[in-house]
C-alpha cells in the first residue's frame, strides 16, 4: 500500500472502527444450508422432481442397403438415464416495491476452449503483520482461528506489512529488543522466535495451508534473515513458499528508514546480498518480490540475478486517493459499485504482469484489499465489499495471478481495522478468543469454496455490471461463478441463458447474498452467516433443464452465485 497514506495500509493504518460487532449466533460450519422461508416448505413437501427430458432425435429410419448390399444402420443418440429426484434453490427474491430498474438480459456463452489460464488450488490467502506471528490464537489448538481460517478452503497466510521494517525483531538467541524499534499499545513492539513459528504451523497443518514470509529489511541485517530463513525452512518444510526482502521498499526514502535518495538500485544491492546469505540456509525456498506498489520497481527485480527461484510480487489497493486528488480513486461507495474499478484493476494488473511474463515468473498479489487509506469510510464493512473481493479475486486468477492475500488483523473487533476480514471478539484491545468474519470474508470464501480447474472462453452479452467466470475442473465438471455487482436495493432480477458444452445432468448452486450495498454485518451465504457450501452438498439449480446445454434462470442483484454442472 503507498507509504504516503500514513501509517499505509495495514492494520496499522487504519483508525479505530465504530465498534460494531458481528451478531451473535452465527454458525460458521454447516454440512448443508438452504436460504430461505419458502424452501423450509418445499422440504417439508418433499422434493420436487426434475421432469425428465426425451431424447428429442427423430425415430433411427429402417435399415437400408448398402451399395455393396450390406445394411447399415443411422444410429440414434444414447438414451439418457431417467432425471433424478431433486430439490431446487430457494434464491433470495428481488427487492420489494415496484417497478424495478430493468436490467439487461445476461446471455453466457461457455466454450470448450480454455483461456490458458486456471484457478488454482490455495488462491486465496490472508495478509497479516509479521508482529502477528508472536500472536498465541494462531495455533491449531485454537478452534475459533482453525474455523475461520478453514472457510477460506487451503490459504496462504502471508506475514509481513508495515510492522515487519519498524517494530518486529527475530530472535532465536533470546536478545533483547534493540530500543530503536517503537510501536504503541495497538501495535506494539515484538520479539519472534523459533518457538512461535513451530506453533504457527500447527495452525498451517490444521486448515492444510501454507505459509509465506517477510524479513526486515529496514534495518539492514542479512545474516538475521538468513537465520529467520533457516529456521523457518525447519519449521514449515513444504508449506514454507515463500520469502520476501522488505515490505514496500520503494517506501523507504519517503518514511525515513532510508535516507531520501534510496532507491531501486540500492535495494537490488541489499537484495542480493540477503538472497545469498538465505540461499546458503534454505536454498528451495524462493525470493518473493519486490512487493511494491510503483510499477518502475517491477522489471528491474525481474532481471536481477539471485540464486534462488524468483516470484514477482506487487501490492494493490485501487480506492486510495484519499485526500480526492482523483475523483475515481476515492474511497467512496459509488466507486467501489462501477465497472470503471474492474476494469481500472484488470490494467493496473495487466501492466504488473508484463515483465513476469516476458521473464517466465510466477505472479503473486500478497498484500490487497479496497483501499490503503487510513480509518473507516464509506466501502468498510460493507456487502459492496463482499461483491468487490469476489470479483477481484476470480479476475485475478483468470489474469494468471496464482495467490492473492487480502490484508486483515488479529485486533478486536471493536476499535480494529474495518477493512480486515477477519477481527477478534472483545472489548477494544481486549480480545475473548472468538474470532468474527466482515462481508469480504464471505466473498473471499465462495471463491475458495471453488475446486481447480482451467478457465474456460466466455462470449458474454448484457447483464449491466455482471462479470462471469467459468472453470473446467479435472473430473470434467464446469464451475460457473457470476458476481451480478447490480444494486441489490433497486435493481431487478438478472435473467441469464447459459450456453454449455456439453448436455447437462446436474446443475446446483451456492450463493452470496445481501440486502444493499451498504449493509454491514449482513452478508450471508445460502442463507447463513457460514462459508461457502461445498459443491457435493448443493441444491439445483431453480427451472435446470436435463440433459440439456442451454439453462435459463434469474439472478438477484447484489449477488455472488457458483453454479456446477456435470454431465
Amino acid at each position: 500500500m503507498p507509504e504516503q497514506f500514513p501509517p499505509v495500509g495495514g492494520p496499522d493504518s487504519l483508525a479505530a472502527d465504530d465498534g460494531q460487532n458481528k451478531p451473535p449466533g452465527k454458525n460458521k460450519k454447516k454440512s448443508w444450508i438452504i436460504s430461505g422461508t419458502a424452501l423450509v416448505a418445499v422440504l417439508a413437501a418433499g422434493a420436487v422432481v426434475a421432469p425428465m427430458v426425451m431424447n428429442d432425435a427423430d425415430p433411427a429410419p429402417a435399415a437400408a442397403p448398402s451399395p455393396t448390399g450390406t445394411p447399415f444402420t443411422v444410429s440414434a443418440e444414447p438414451t439418457l438415464p431417467p432425471a433424478p429426484a431433486v430439490t431446487y434453490y430457494d434464491q433470495v427474491g428481488p427487492p420489494a416495491g415496484s417497478p424495478l430498474n430493468p436490467v439487461e438480459p445476461l446471455s453466457i456463452n461457455v466454450a470448450a476452449a480454455t483461456t490458458g489460464t486456471a484457478l488454482p488450488d490455495g488462491l486465496i490467502g490472508l495478509s497479516l503483520e509479521a508482529t502477528d506471528l508472536a500472536d498465541p490464537s494462531l495455533s491449531g489448538d485454537n478452534p475459533e482461528m482453525v474455523d475461520s481460517i478453514s472457510g477460506l478452503g487451503r490459504p496462504l497466510l502471508r506475514f509481513g506489512g508495515n510492522a515487519v521494517d519498524r517494530r518486529f525483531f527475530w530472535t532465536s538467541a533470546g536478545e533483547a529488543i534493540p530500543g530503536n524499534l517503537s510501536g504503541d499499545k495497538a501495535h506494539p513492539v515484538r520479539a519472534v522466535t523459533p518457538a512461535d513459528l513451530e506453533r504457527v504451523n500447527t495452525l498451517l497443518e490444521a486448515v492444510d495451508g501454507q505459509i509465506a514470509l517477510t524479513v526486515d529489511l529496514g534495518n539492514y541485517d542479512p545474516a538475521r534473515a538468513a537465520d529467520m530463513t533457516k529456521y523457518a525452512a525447519a519449521a514449515f518444510g513444504e508449506r514454507l513458499v515463500g520469502i520476501t526482502v522488505g515490505n514496500e521498499p520503494n517506501g523507504f526514502a519517503k518514511t525515513g528508514l532510508r535516507n531520501s535518495g534510496y532507491g531501486i538500485q540500492d535495494y537490488l544491492t541489499e537484495l542480493k546480498a540477503y538472497a545469498e546469505a538465505m540461499y546458503a540456509v534454505a536454498p528451495e525456498v524462493p525470493i518473493v518480490g519486490p512487493g511494491t506498489y510503483e510499477q518502475t520497481w517491477w522489471g528491474p527485480f525481474t532481471e536481477v540475478e539471485l540464486p534462488q527461484k524468483k516470484i514477482l510480487s506487487f501490492h494493490h489497493y485501487p480506492l486510495s486517493s484519499c485526500e480526492g486528488a482523483d475523483p475515481l480513486g476515492e474511497p467512496i461507495l459509488a466507486n467501489l459499485t462501477t465497472r470503471h474499478l474492474h476494469d481500472h484493476a484488470n490494467n493496473f494488473r495487466g501492466a504488473a504482469m508484463e515483465p513476469a511474463r516476458t521473464a517466465g515468473l510466477e505472479t503473486w498479489i500478497p498484500e490487497t484489499g479496497v483501499s490503503a487509506c487510513p480509518g473507516s469510510n464509506e466501502t468498510t464493512k460493507t456487502h459492496a465489499s463482499a461483491l468487490w473481493s469476489a470479483d477481484y479475486a476470480l479476475s485475478a486468477a483468470q489474469m494468471g495471478i496464482s495467490r492473492v492475500s487480502f490484508h486483515s488483523s488479529l485486533i478486536t473487533c471493536q476499535g480494529g481495522p474495518p477493512m480486515s476480514a477477519i477481527c477478534t471478539g472483545g472489548a477494544y484491545l481486549q480480545p475473548n478468543g472468538a474470532v468474527d468474519e466482515r462481508a469480504n470474508y464471505y466473498g473471499l470464501s465462495m471463491v475458495a469454496e471453488m475446486p481447480a480447474g482451467e478457465f474456460l472462453q466466455l462470449d458474454t452479452t448484457g447483464g449491466g455490471l455482471s462479470y462471469p467466470y467459468a472453470v473446467r475442473h479435472a473430473d470434467g465438471s464446469i464451475s460457473v461463478a457470476v458476481v451480478n455487482n447490480n444494486n441489490p436495493e433497486t435493481d431487478a432480477q438478472t435473467q441469464v441463458t447459459l450456453e454449455l458444452p456439453g448436455k447437462a445432468l446436474t446443475g446446483t448452486m451456492s450463493q452470496m447474498t445481501g440486502t444493499s450495498y451498504t449493509a454491514q454485518d449482513g452478508t450471508l451465504i445460502d442463507g447463513a452467516p457460514a462459508e461457502g457450501t461445498p459443491a457435493a452438498e448443493r441444491l439445483t439449480v431453480p427451472g435446470f433443464e436435463y440433459g440439456s446445454s442451454t439453462q435459463t434462470f434469474p439472478l438477484t442483484a447484489g449477488t455472488v452465485t457458483v453454479l456446477n454442472f456435470t454431465f
